[in-house]
C-alpha cells in the first residue's frame, strides 16, 4: 500500500491567498486493480487559472487541481508499462491510482536534452494555449503588429516567440527589467516595463506607433482599457487570462469597450485550449520541432519539494517566476 501526500483547499481564497488556506493531508491508497495504474508525481504545475477555478468548481476539503508529469510505477495496463511518463490531470497529489483515461503520455520520441517538465510549459498546455489563440482565434497573419502582457509568463513568452516565427512585430511588457532583458533576448521588437512606466499609454503608443492588429491578453483590468484605443481597425483579441482580477475581493469596473469595438470593428474572444484537443498531439510535435530547431526557448522557475506546493503557487501569482513555475517533486 502506498501512502500518498495532497494539498487541499482549507478554505476559499478571500483575496490573495494565504499558507493558512491550504491543508496537507496524506491518503492510503488501494492496490492498482486489472487496467489500473499507480502513479509518482515528478513535476507539478502551478497556474494562475488555479484561482479564478478553485472559486467557481472546487469545494472546501477539495485536492487542488492541476497537471503534473507523473512516472508509472506500478501497472495492470498495458498501455501505460512500468517506468512511462505521462501527463496527468489528478491535481496536487504525490501519488495516485487510475486507470488511465485521462492519461496523456509524453511524446515518445521526447528527446533526452529537453527536460520532460516541459510537459507542463511550452511542448504542453502553456505552449498549446499560446499556438491556438494565435492562430485559432487572433488568425495572425506575417507582418502584423501584436502585444501580449505577462509576457515573460509561461504563455507569454511562447506567444511572443511563435509570433517572431510567423514573421509579425511583437511587443511585449513585463514588470520587472530582469524579465524585460529576457523578453529582448527571446528576440521582442519592443518591451517595457509597465511597473515602472511614467504612462502605460504612452509606452503602449511609443512601441507601436500605427496600433495593434493583434493583442493577447492574459491581465485584463485597467491594462485592458488602455490598449483597446490603440487597437487597428479589424483587430483581434484573444482573451486567456485576467490575472490582475484573479484576487480582487471588489469586483473592477469600467472603462467600458462597446465604443472600441464598434467603430473600429474590433472582435473578443475567449478561449481555452481544450476546444482544440483533437490537434493537439500535432501541435505538441510542431512546438517540439521548433524548441529543437533552437526557435522556441524556455526559461523555468523551479521550486524543489512537494511540501512547498502553496509557496510557488502563490510565488507565481505574485510574479516570482520568469517563464513557467514548476515544482520538482
Amino acid at each position: 500500500m502506498v501512502v500518498s501526500k495532497a494539498w487541499t483547499l482549507r478554505q476559499h481564497f478571500q483575496g490573495f491567498p494565504k499558507a493558512s488556506d491550504f491543508h496537507l493531508r496524506e491518503e492510503t491508497l488501494p492496490q492498482p486493480k486489472n487496467g489500473q495504474v499507480l502513479l509518482e508525481a515528478v513535476f507539478l504545475s502551478v497556474d494562475p487559472y488555479m484561482r479564478p477555478y478553485s472559486q467557481t468548481m472546487m469545494k472546501e476539503g477539495d485536492v487542488m487541481i492541476g497537471s503534473q508529469v507523473a512516472k508509472v510505477i506500478q501497472s495492470y495496463n498495458p498501455s501505460f508499462p512500468v517506468g512511462c511518463h505521462v501527463v496527468s490531470d489528478c491535481g496536487w497529489r504525490s501519488h495516485w491510482v487510475c486507470d488511465g483515461a485521462e492519461l496523456t503520455p509524453v511524446l515518445p520520441d521526447w528527446p533526452q536534452d529537453i527536460p520532460l517538465s516541459l510537459a507542463l510549459g511550452a511542448i504542453g498546455m502553456p505552449g498549446l494555449t499560446a499556438l491556438y489563440g494565435l492562430e485559432e482565434v487572433c488568425e495572425i497573419k506575417k507582418g502584423e503588429t501584436l502585444l501580449v502582457n505577462a509576457a515573460a509568463g509561461a504563455v507569454g513568452s511562447v506567444v511572443g516567440q511563435i509570433a517572431k516565427i510567423k514573421g509579425c512585430r511583437v511587443v511585449g511588457c513585463a514588470g520587472t527589467d530582469s524579465k524585460v532583458s529576457y523578453l529582448k533576448e527571446l528576440g521582442f521588437d519592443q518591451v517595457f516595463n509597465y511597473k515602472t512606466a511614467t504612462s502605460l499609454e504612452e509606452s503602449l503608443r511609443e512601441a507601436a506607433p500605427h496600433g495593434y492588429d493583434c493583442y493577447f491578453e492574459n491581465v485584463g483590468g485597467k491594462f485592458s482599457s488602455v490598449v483597446m484605443p490603440q487597437m487597428r481597425e479589424f483587430g483581434r483579441i484573444a482573451v486567456c487570462g485576467s490575472i490582475s482580477m484573479y484576487n480582487d475581493t471588489t469586483p473592477q469596473t469600467g472603462p467600458y469597450v462597446h465604443t472600441h469595438m464598434i467603430f473600429k470593428q474590433l472582435r473578443m474572444e475567449g478561449f481555452l485550449c481544450a476546444r482544440w484537443k483533437l490537434k493537439h498531439q500535432q501541435s505538441l510535435r510542431r512546438l517540439m520541432a521548433w524548441m529543437t530547431e533552437g526557435k522556441l526557448r524556455c526559461s523555468e522557475h523551479i521550486t524543489s519539494g512537494f511540501n512547498n506546493m502553496p509557496a510557488a503557487f502563490m510565488g507565481m501569482l505574485q510574479g516570482d517566476n520568469t517563464g513557467k513555475a514548476v515544482v520538482k517533486v
